[in-house]
């Protein structure tokens, strides 16, 4: 049997290994655009800010281990343009030769990831050397090198959404003045305003400036670098400019073919199997089953990415398994702070015309009698007549983000704000107080 893998990062790689433990006569040929594969994406804000000075430790598995080691036959450099369904041949271009070539599958897995939106502003140019994107290693290096120059002080950063807030951080570490901007009335849209404002505040107190509801319109430009930021209610000076305006599947080659989208996401049913035979998708060039919501979503998290592929590999080898779907579980740090999620929002929940009740908590981190207790704030979003739980929002300083994977759970169980109650949860003064914040906050759902 002959697979070919279109991206070998997360969803494809964890595919490739599965097929090939499963088989170790397949032919397997991985087509990755970049230069890179399995690494650690996420991990860039922390390579950059000097948390973590090992740039090799983002690298997972490192191309030529998946050669040696599993005879996976991984070509870098080379985008697949184009698939032809009915011939179960793909058309692929090496970038460094030019030259194009096709090739045949039994099996074709499609998980060629997402790139970053490069929003349309006055300008910008592709040649600026101090405008950045945070998708790569590559791009991690480019950024990391700049920002160590003394001489940079001002930078902005477009975006305020996972990726956005924590390069803040990154850039805060580095001794720089940060700027903001973000086109919405809020910060991390995934949160609702409770949160969002523990988060501005976190910020205020960090001397960032923050700009909400603004909008880059314009670039101003010299010798080949932004110098300034301009937005409809001011100049912003910008020695480098961050864009992390969120990301679109990378799905435009399959424009034409049979291959269903959803506004540019590949439809998947829960086997991973997309609307043609024999062809696969999954990670973040894909949909993602909401359980909550009940309909496909778009929701690029790393953590899908791993799951779907494993599925992906087993399912090409024969097997009938499923992927659920999620909720959306997702953390970051900022700062000082810690946010965690999962579920729906309330804004979500007013969408969908939800029965729907909410409650906002702030319940100590642990047991006031043990020393650097910190509150945690905790939104719930609760079905009105069950009382169970739809959403899950925290901050607070400590023992705030790990606690929404414990209400991830509460959610899939179908866990009543009164069985919350009775869980046999931990106690332990530095850790927990004899009732856990996630059981102050349920108690509060009437």
């Amino acid at each position: 049997m002959k697979v070919i893998i279109i991206g070998g990062v997360a969803a494809g790689m964890s595919a490739a290994s599965k097929i090939r433990r499963s088989d170790e006569n397949a032919i397997i040929t991985v087509y990755e655009k970049g230069v890179e594969t399995s690494y650690g994406a996420c991990g860039l804000p922390y390579y950059i800010s000097g948390a973590n000075d090992d740039v090799d430790l983002l690298r997972i598995r490192k191309p030529q281990e998946f050669r040696d080691k599993q005879n996976i036959d991984v070509k870098l450099l080379h985008e697949v343009v184009s698939v032809n369904t009915e011939l179960k041949q793909v058309e692929v271009s090496n970038l460094v030769t030019g030259e194009k070539f096709t090739d045949n599958y039994d099996k074709l897995v499609i998980s060629s990831g997402a790139s970053p939106i490069i929003p349309p502003i006055e300008g910008l140019e592709p040649n600026l050397n101090n405008v950045f994107t945070v998708k790569t290693i590559e791009d991690g290096q480019a950024i990391k090198s700049y920002l160590l120059n003394n001489s940079i002080h001002n930078v902005v950063i477009a975006g305020a959404g996972y990726i956005g807030l924590e390069m803040v951080e990154a850039c805060h570490d580095l001794k720089k003045q940060v700027t903001l901007i973000e086109l919405q009335d809020k910060l991390l849209a995934s949160v609702d305003d409770e949160i969002g404002s523990l988060i501005k505040q976190e910020l205020y107190e960090n001397n960032i400036n923050v700009r909400l509801k603004e909008k880059i319109v314009k670039v101003n430009t010299n010798l080949g670098k932004v110098v300034s930021v301009e937005t409809p209610s001011g100049v912003y000076e910008a020695d480098a400019l961050i864009l992390a305006t969120g990301v679109r599947p990378n799905t435009k080659f399959l424009e034409g073919t049979d291959i269903e989208l959803d506004r540019g996401a590949i439809v998947i049913n829960d086997k991973m199997e997309t609307s043609v035979k024999d062809i696969y998708a999954g990670g973040d060039c894909a949909v993602v089953y909401h359980k909550i919501l009940k309909s496909n979503k778009y929701i690029p998290l790393g953590t899908y990415a791993n799951k779907q592929g494993k599925l992906i590999g087993e399912n090409v080898m024969g097997a009938n398994k499923s992927f659920p779907g999620g909720i959306g579980t997702a953390a970051i740090k900022i700062l000082n702070l810690e946010v965690g999620r999962t579920g729906i929002s309330e804004e979500e929940a007013k969408a969908y015309n939800m029965n729907y009740g909410t409650v906002f908590v702030k319940a100590p981190a642990h047991a006031p009698y043990y020393p650097g207790n910190e509150p945690i704030a905790i939104k719930l979003i609760y079905e009105k007549e069950k009382k169970t739980i739809l959403g899950a929002q925290l901050a607070g300083k400590k023992g705030a983000a790990l606690r929404a994977d414990m209400f991830a759970i509460i959610i899939d169980a179908g866990y009543t704000a009164e069985d919350i109650q009775h869980l046999d949860l931990l106690y332990a003064p530095p850790y927990a107080y004899v009732w856990d914040a996630i059981q102050i906050a349920a108690g509060r759902i009437k």
